[in-house]
């Protein structure tokens, strides 16, 4: 099977020299915009490559952190801590109890460590 043109189809010299200078320069204007789009994004690489060991060492430190936390509120840690700071254990506090029925006055009896003992009764 042939193909055929069509009959309006110019096969000319000066337009096929004509297509060629448009294809050229449509393919040079692509070439200078990469050229030039390259030219202005040169820094980027480098900067990425920086903020990927910025964020390796962040990473390295946060991790560290996170280890120093454990190991720091473990809960014989923090029981030393309170037992230095004058701290007593709730069982071992003084207590006082109150009923808080009806009518009654919300006059809580605290201790000198602000521990309330509440007496509740469900009905």
């Amino acid at each position: 099977m042939t193909t055929r043109l069509p009959l309006n189809f110019d096969t000319a010299p000066a337009t096929w020299q004509w297509r060629t200078l448009r294809y050229l320069s449509i393919y040079l204007l692509l070439a200078i915009t990469l050229i030039a789009v390259r030219y202005k994004t040169q820094h980027v690489r480098p900067n990425l490559l920086d903020l990927q060991k910025q964020e390796a060492t962040l990473l390295t430190q946060r991790d560290n952190l996170e280890i120093a936390v454990q190991v720091a509120v473990t809960p014989q840690r923090i029981q030393e801590w309170a037992a230095a700071n004058g701290m007593i254990h709730f069982a071992e506090s003084p207590k006082a109890a109150r009923d808080l029925g009806q009518g009654a006055p919300l006059n809580l009896p605290t201790t000198n460590n602000n521990t309330i003992e509440v007496k509740t009764q469900w009905k």
